[in-house]
């Protein structure tokens, strides 16, 4: 059978889907002979009821709602922790960046420890309790920090933190199981899309800190917000946490139903061991693309504002912080457009794999963007600067629908559904571990870079355009289960018949 994509016109049927859909809602023929209990395609035309499933919105919404907490809680201190840490902990100042980024560090670091643990408890116990439970940890960890008063009670509730932030596994399996092959772009484009707001949220809501002072009319007769001038803002975000929580408990549907457990049951083996699952066909790769693209996004991340704030002959652009600002807001907005508007009819027509193909090929240009730039401001060449520079790096954050299209490649690699939670667990301790030293490395890059000149100030970029390239070659292995694409041909009705 031909792997390309072929539209037949009306008429057709679906006869190629994602093994994790294949696995969740196989329905075994009756022919009399007993089948081997392994993950295998669904019916053509059970496939083809299913993919017309619409998109479960109140569910989705309720779960991208949940999915604020985790990058809320994460960015919520960085506008105020390193007063904290110094007024806390009676530090020297020259010792306050140490112990700030050990504490924003260790979220991540726990999440890595935990991480597949979590996705294990919800393939057991169930999605909906596992993040009900861990919401609910995260809004008391994430409250509590605003009331440490050493710099050891901050690292304590901050490691807690990161150990209840599971439900950032649990959510992503939720949204797989509850879209289908059609619809599966579409609801992890709100995912992200959530999860860029998160990213707003989190800082915006960090400025809330020391309201005695900033906003005297409201809380400077709130005595507690005088003796705890951090609370505010952990307070704000344990209440965001709890109410998803409450919302989770109340109103979100289980996904892994009983009855979804014994249709998994008649084609899974048992449990899949860590190894099992990495030596399943097509699983280690993706989870390597994985961590590839995230290595390219932490890079970039970390590296751009202090290139935006370094001086243009250093090779930066030298913006003010308000400039910085500006543009990381633009950025941002970008980006979730991006993935919001752009991803879902990119994915159906190119397909997954397209799509992530085609991100590779453009990360080189997009990285060689910014030095470009900067060599434009060192020429006095200023207008084409502004024509070209903030413009082209708005637009090119049109690459982050690389991150959709890499979970939904993971999606489809899933030996089964039973193991999706497993999965994205062991994919994102994998994730959580790059995001814990790709920060520090790259902009140690970029230091060195511009203190010695090495290629003019570009060496970070070089080195990131290179790693780019790599990607762009490694992708070329993607596995065909997690291409997304959708096959249609003409359905022989004597064959589907006797079949059902």
């Amino acid at each position: 059978m031909p792997s390309s994509l072929s539209l037949e016109g009306p008429g057709s049927a679906v006869d190629e889907v994602t093994p994790l859909l294949a696995a969740s809602n196989a329905v075994k023929p009756n022919t009399g002979i007993e089948e081997a209990k392994a993950p295998v395609p669904r019916d053509s035309q059970l496939d083809d009821a299913e993919d017309d499933t619409p998109l479960p919105k109140s569910q989705i919404f309720l779960l991208c709602y949940a999915r604020l907490v985790e990058p809320i809680a994460f960015f919520t201190i960085f506008p105020f922790i390193n007063k904290m840490i110094w007024e806390t902990g009676n530090l020297k100042e020259e010792d306050v960046g140490f112990y700030s980024g050990l504490i924003e560090s260790l979220f991540s670091f726990t999440q890595l420890l935990l991480m597949i643990h979590w996705g294990k408890a919800s393939d057991h116990l169930g999605r909906k309790p596992v993040l009900v439970f861990s919401l609910f940890g995260v809004s008391i960890a994430t409250t509590l920090f605003g009331f440490s008063k050493t710099v050891w009670q901050m690292i304590f509730f901050r490691c807690l933190g990161g150990i209840f932030s599971g439900s950032v596994v649990t959510i992503r399996t939720m949204i797989s199981e509850n879209s289908t092959k059609r619809t599966q772009a579409r609801a992890f484009s709100y995912f992200s899309f959530a999860s860029n707001v998160g990213l707003f949220l989190g800082p915006f809501i960090g400025g809330l800190s020391n309201p005695a002072d900033q906003y005297p009319t409201v809380f400077g007769n709130i005595q507690l917000f005088k003796i705890f001038p951090y609370a505010l803002p952990t307070i704000a975000t344990g209440v965001i946490s709890t109410s998803a929580a409450i919302l989770t408990l109340l109103f979100v549907k289980e996904t892994l139903t009983p009855e979804l457990r014994a249709k998994n049951a008649e084609y899974d083996q048992g449990p899949m061991s860590i190894w099992d699952l990495l030596k399943f066909p097509g699983v280690a790769k993706v989870i390597y693309l994985y961590g590839h693209v995230m290595v390219l996004a932490f890079g970039y991340t970390a590296v751009i504002p202090v290139f935006w704030f370094t001086h243009v002959q250093l090779g930066g652009y030298g913006f003010s912080p308000f400039q910085i600002s500006m543009l990381m807001g633009a950025t941002g907005l970008s980006q979730a457009l991006w993935t919001l508007l752009a991803f879902p009819p990119l994915q159906k027509r190119f397909g997954t794999g397209g799509v992530l193909r085609a991100c590779a090929i453009l990360w080189p240009i997009f990285f060689m963007m910014s030095p470009l730039s900067n060599f434009f401001l060192r020429r006095n060449l200023t207008a084409l600067f502004w024509i070209f520079g903030p413009v082209a790096t708005v637009i090119g954050t049109g690459i982050a629908i690389a991150f959709t299209a890499i979970q939904l490649a993971l999606n489809d690699i899933a030996p089964s559904q039973s193991t999706l939670g497993t999965l994205n667990g062991l994919a994102l301790s994998v994730i959580a571990a790059l995001r814990s030293i790709s920060p520090a490395l790259f902009t140690s890059i970029f230091a060195i870079g511009i203190k010695s000149q090495i290629f003019w100030g570009y060496l970070v970029w070089i080195i990131l355009i290179g790693t780019a390239i790599i990607l762009t070659f490694t992708m070329r292995g993607l596995p065909e289960k997690a291409e997304g694409k959708i096959r249609y041909e003409p359905v022989d009705e004597e064959n589907t018949a006797r079949s059902t």
